[in-house]
């Protein structure tokens, strides 16, 4: 069967290996389970009772903590922290070698947002297919991530063939896929970044600025809910530059100063990034007066 064919619900579903069975690992595997694109065969990782566990929660699996027990799969997600992929893709491709028929190549792929499929050039040196699909997803919680993946954006880059099989199989589960350039994927994952995680920092920093300056515990969701709630509507409806207030967007500079001193008094990397948002700030409201 051509290997382009494999991916677009056989009736014997590829079986696919899964090395990290963190959130993303876990939440994929169990979506690609249900959804029957994959038969999900092994799972591996460091902890047995964890493995355990995630093997549960995908429903299917084999749990093991050591490589060195792998099969052959048709598939291998790679789900570990960055700075352990390229590790893992030359311990997988040592360990696998001999057991894979050189007539039907695996495809391996992880989800990386910062880094390409280049990492997996151990697995690549043998023939395997390799890309990267990252989800713009926050993996907080596998189970809410099941329920809510569907509509998901998904960037995929790597080999033409390779992109083409797993646009199959995450469009199959609900993903959105777009392509990403290889060369710029440091960059498009900072987007990202900024987008979510940025977001969640400032709000631990506006609750804890909060608490600090008196305000009861009690109020601050509520603060923190409306002010969200308001700014998001207002973001969608009006986009980044039409949506900004504040004093910066306002170029109420003598605010900024003062209230940047007083922010670096209670904490000095808040104060650094206050003023380092505030001056981004004040750039994006000049936008608003640019044909």
């Amino acid at each position: 069967m051509p290997p382009s064919s494999t991916l677009a619900s056989p009736a014997v579903p590829p079986t696919l290996n899964v090395v990290g069975p963190g959130r993303v690992g876990q939440t994929l595997a169990r979506l690609f389970h249900t959804a029957g694109v994959f038969r999900v065969q092994q799972v591996f990782g460091r902890d047995p009772a964890r493995t355990r566990a995630a093997c549960a929660f995908i429903g299917a699996g084999q749990a093991s903590c050591d490589l060195a027990d792998a099969r052959h799969s048709a598939a291998w997600l790679l789900s570990v922290p960055d700075t352990q992929l390229a590790a893992v893709a030359a311990m997988v491709a040592s360990v696998t070698t001999i057991a894979t028929p050189p007539s039907a190549p695996p495809l391996a792929f992880h989800c990386s947002g910062f880094l390409s499929a280049s990492v997996l050039s151990p697995l690549a040196e043998h023939g395997w297919h390799t890309a990267s699909v990252h989800p713009v997803y926050s993996f907080a919680s596998p189970a809410a991530a099941v329920a809510g993946f569907a509509g998901t954006p998904c960037g995929v880059e790597g080999g033409i063939e390779t992109t083409e099989r797993l646009r199959q199989a995450f469009g199959a589960i609900g993903g959105v896929c777009f392509e990403v350039d290889s060369q710029r994927k440091p960059l498009y994952h900072a987007g990202a970044v900024f987008a979510t995680n940025f977001l969640v920092v400032a709000q631990a920093v506006a609750r804890d600025a909060w608490l600090a300056a008196g305000v009861a515990p009690a109020l601050v969701p509520r603060l923190a809910d409306a002010l969200l709630d308001n700014t998001l509507a207002n973001l969608r409806a009006l986009g980044p530059e039409r949506a900004l207030t504040g004093p910066a967007a306002r170029g109420d500079q003598a605010v900024v100063d003062a209230q940047a001193k007083v922010v670096t008094q209670w904490h000095a990397e808040a104060g650094d990034a206050y003023r380092a948002l505030s001056t981004l700030a004040a750039q994006i409201a000049r936008r608003r007066d640019l044909p």
